[in-house]
């Protein structure tokens, strides 16, 4: 493993001009690694030249353009990041380094035993671009469990905490104070050079996504629990394993649910809020806990993170009105009933997707495997057989399909989370994953920092009456 550890990009680079035979060898080595860090830095320098030589060849070219109605609109539609991690395309779903998640959860390591992917395993998917091996995944495990004590301070904050602080306060805030331990931020006070970027906010993000399970769990025991303590971490179990444990759930059927949510939730391009926020905010070069705090800011709101639980809300508002064998027909109208008085239904449409969500179908299918007698799965495929033809009939909506706030809420009430307000925290958990993964990328690939032109109102009538 040392051997690994001295390979630096510059060396790399180095054995590549002299000794080309020498090179190929070590890049097999490295993708062998169980050492992710080593494995990482082998890529690097060769993608730092295939973008630089892209943007030699082709910086002037234009990908597309911006309407007044996308200025007035949010940007929606507008080409204007690059993400490296996933791309949303609008008729197949998420794709995660090419992948999409039936692929993920063929290829990707399982836990023994299990039957949904490791989230170790996409984040190494995510951050190299590679699936990874057994091996990898189980040292990657183990790293994030060794990696997982939370400075002291943190815990205090945590215990001090109001129990009517919502969870996401409690965990932003206490994701903001981690960033004493940031090894990115000490070193740039140093005079790091800006090449060395990306490996500090390597060691900060995977950091951070080691502490998030105990700062998550530690918050749920003691909102709503009796405040005691979360136990040690088992550094032979995997993430969720872990995660779970301390949540208090040893039920292997959560378990593996909680792989899958934390897998299927990770990343989603970057042009939503909560990724966009973190790319954002880290281009000014604030350390990952900083950039990170602030997309979870972001990822609290309604129109975002907070959408399950608003859908699980309106679920049980539905049940209470039409009863656990209520019939299509009183289905449909309490649907119109929603719609009429001005309303959207909570987990249908998407900014993108036209079409089912990957994450949706994923999700069902869980649930037709463990649960398919529960009232409320039941309830929530009804809906899926009434609500599309009705959104459609309406001829507003551009896409009739569920999204994956459609379905979470549902698993977890099931197997005993019942905490709603709790729910948007795991989101969070995962999103890590994939936020940190391209911020790695963002800093080993030079990305400044991020300032898009604005206009006003009168700038804006004035240039197009000009032209």
């Amino acid at each position: 493993m040392a051997l690994f550890r001295r390979i630096t990009p510059q060396r790399l680079a180095d054995t590549q001009k002299t000794f080309p035979q020498i090179s190929l060898i070590l890049r097999q080595l490295s993708d062998a690694s169980t050492d992710l860090k080593a494995v990482l830095a082998a890529k690097i320098p060769k993608e730092q030249e295939r973008v630089k030589n892209f943007r030699k060849n082709y910086g002037n070219t234009k990908v597309g353009e911006v309407t007044v109605d996308m200025m007035y609109g949010g940007m929606r539609g507008i080409k204007g990041l690059v993400c490296e991690t996933s791309v949303l395309d609008p008729d197949e779903g998420i794709r995660f380094r090419g992948l999409s998640i039936p692929e993920c959860q063929k290829v990707l390591p399982k836990a023994p035993g299990g039957e949904e992917p490791l989230p170790e395993g996409l984040f190494w998917l995510l951050i190299t671009g590679d699936v990874p091996t057994d091996a990898q995944v189980k040292a990657l495990s183990k790293e994030w469990a060794e990696r997982a004590e939370l400075p002291s301070h943190v815990v205090q904050l945590l215990n001090n905490l109001p129990t009517s602080v919502h969870p996401m306060s409690q965990f932003a805030s206490a994701v903001t104070v981690c960033n004493s331990e940031s090894k990115f931020a000490k070193a740039y006070s140093n005079g790091v050079h800006k090449s060395k970027y990306w490996e500090y906010v390597y060691e900060d993000s995977m950091d951070l996504i080691a502490k998030l399970p105990v700062i998550a769990a530690t918050i749920y025991r003691n909102t709503y629990k009796d405040g005691s303590g979360i136990g040690a971490i088992d550094t032979s179990k995997d993430w969720s394993h872990n995660f779970a444990m301390m949540l208090g759930f040893d039920n292997p059927e959560f378990i593996e649910l909680l792989r899958l949510y934390l897998t299927i939730h990770t990343d989603h391009e970057g042009g939503n809020v909560s990724a966009h926020t973190v790319h954002l905010v880290g281009s000014a070069l604030s350390d990952p806990y900083l950039s990170f705090a602030a997309g979870m800011c972001g990822l609290a709101g309604p129109l975002h993170g907070l959408a399950n639980q608003e859908v699980l809300v309106w679920l049980q508002k539905m049940r209470q009105q039409v009863g656990d064998k209520a019939s299509e027909e009183e289905i449909k109208e309490f649907i119109w009933k929603t719609l009429k008085s001005g309303q959207v239904v909570p987990g249908y449409g998407h900014a993108v997707l036209r079409k089912t969500d990957p994450r949706y179908t994923c999700q069902r299918e869980f649930a037709l495997k463990h649960l398919p007698e529960d009232t409320m799965f039941q309830l929530v495929s009804n809906i899926y057989k009434v609500v599309p033809p009705i959104l459609t009939e309406l001829g507003k909506v551009k896409n009739p399909w569920p999204n994956v706030d459609a379905h979470s809420g549902v698993l977890l009430q099931y197997y005993g989370l019942k905490e709603m307000n709790y729910y948007t925290v795991l989101f969070g958990v995962s999103r890590a994953l994939g936020v940190l993964a391209s911020l790695v990328w963002d800093r080993a690939l030079g990305l400044p920092i991020e300032r898009p032109k604005s206009m006003s109102t009168d700038g804006l009538m004035k240039m197009l009456k000009a032209k």
